[in-house]
């Protein structure tokens, strides 16, 4: 946890946090009000850490990914089985046409946790597929 990190992360000058969030904490969806609040504290929670943290040189991002009924609380998060109407419902909103993978996310996070994003800080990449658009 950050909690934990936070000392490490200042006693070698530097660290990075990605956080995991949603489009949903952007972009609600009706129904989904405690999630959608959730996600959107993981977003807000990130920027301002980034905020407070930069002078320690400890930068903070968060990647939203959207839904997928391929990973494990798709169901759950769905309110039961997927079926193939629920699966093109979600289809639908996502212009690019899929759903993100869990490649798509560790790539996000990868790039964020990079010495490529140095300068990165207190941003949200949407792996979503222009969903959020």
């Amino acid at each position: 946890s950050a909690l934990h990190a936070l000392p490490v992360f200042r006693k070698q000058g530097a660290g990075c946090f990605v956080n995991i969030a949603s489009p949903a904490g952007l972009r609600p969806r009706p129904g989904l009000a405690v999630y959608n609040s959730s996600k959107a504290a993981v977003i807000l929670l990130s920027k301002s850490m980034a905020a407070e943290f930069g002078p320690d040189r400890i930068r903070v991002n968060c990647v939203n990914p959207v839904f997928s009924p391929e990973t494990g609380l798709s169901a759950d998060f769905a309110g039961g089985t997927i079926s193939p109407e629920v699966r093109a419902a979600y289809l639908a909103t996502i212009p690019i046409g899929r759903f993100s993978t869990p490649l798509d996310v560790a790539n996000a996070c990868l790039y964020l946790a990079s010495d490529d994003a140095a300068f990165v800080s207190g941003v949200c990449i949407e792996v979503d597929g222009a969903r959020c658009v």
